[in-house]
């Protein structure tokens, strides 16, 4: 299994990596288009539908991107679309963990395709236009990155910080009934880690003189206070998105959203956290 994994790592690193470093930006939209329509088949799938209307949504997604890009919405300043998505995130994310697995089933099938679907597509929108923050062609990488790197940093600090002080400091776990190897500790540390992990994004952007700022130095600019409120906050909603999908994997019975990914189970396992955290960062970054 580690092996698979590890093989499965390197092959998706290495097309990730040339797409995202590319000047244009075009091989990037096309690798995410790829991912995007897999995770909205994936969602057909977990949402009850069979396979071909499960390829039909994963068609449709690809489709709907692309008509977005050819209608020039990627050139836009979207910050309504942000604001609407974070929004959504914020309290629907509330609800459905407060609703827990046995409140799934109760929403109608259709509205959790819609709104599931929906969520795909502005996170396709927020990871292109991230890669194209500040005009340039290479532009939007260091912003980019660090968005990317915040999320797989709060997940390895929850887990280490969760193995360690997991229930020392608190006497239940974040959601037994839907995640129960997650833990409060294990949010706190990777909030703690995320936090110390945009101070030193912006001495590096300040001594690099980097011409396009990251995520945290574009924070710092309207100051610390922001900085560190808005990378922990990103860090919370990267578990709301963990455990969103978790709870809905759960009410499906299934242990992964596909087995796309030999070793680390489809592409939504691998994306759940940034559905959130892409629109709400653009968010941040727009305001």
């Amino acid at each position: 299994m580690l092996k698979q994994r590890i093989f499965t790592a390197i092959v998706l690193l290495a097309i990730l990596l040339p797409a995202l470093f590319y000047p244009s930006r075009v091989p990037f939209a096309c690798v995410m288009l790829v991912l995007i329509g897999a995770a909205a088949w994936e969602w057909g799938r977990l949402n009850g539908y069979g396979p071909k209307m499960s390829v039909f949504l994963g068609v449709e997604m690809v489709l709907l991107c692309a008509l977005s890009w050819w209608l020039g919405l990627l050139e836009q300043r979207l910050l309504g679309v942000w604001i609407a998505a974070s929004a959504a995130w914020v309290l629907g994310g509330a609800a459905l963990l407060r609703g827990g697995v046995p409140g799934w089933p109760r929403i109608p099938r259709g509205v959790r395709l819609v709104a599931g679907l929906l969520a795909l597509w502005v996170a396709w929108l927020a990871a292109v236009q991230a890669r194209s923050v500040g005009g340039a062609a290479m532009g939007g990488i260091n912003f980019l990155l660090s968005l990317l790197v915040l999320v797989w940093v709060a997940d390895v600090f929850a887990y280490f910080a969760g193995r360690r002080f997991g229930l020392k400091f608190t006497r239940n776990k974040l959601a037994p009934s839907i995640s129960p190897g997650k833990s409060w500790e294990g949010v706190w540390g990777g909030m703690v880690g995320v936090m110390v992990l945009a101070l030193a994004w912006v001495w590096a952007d300040a001594v690099t003189q980097t011409t396009v700022a990251s995520l945290y130095s574009r924070l710092a600019e309207r100051g610390w206070w922001l900085l560190l409120i808005g990378v922990a906050f990103l860090a919370a909603m990267s578990v709301v998105g963990d455990l969103v999908e978790s709870l809905v994997k759960r009410s499906a019975g299934a242990k992964d959203s596909s087995a796309l990914l030999p070793g680390h189970g489809g592409v939504l396992d691998r994306v759940d956290a940034l559905l959130p955290t892409l629109p709400i960062a653009m968010m941040l970054a727009s305001l």
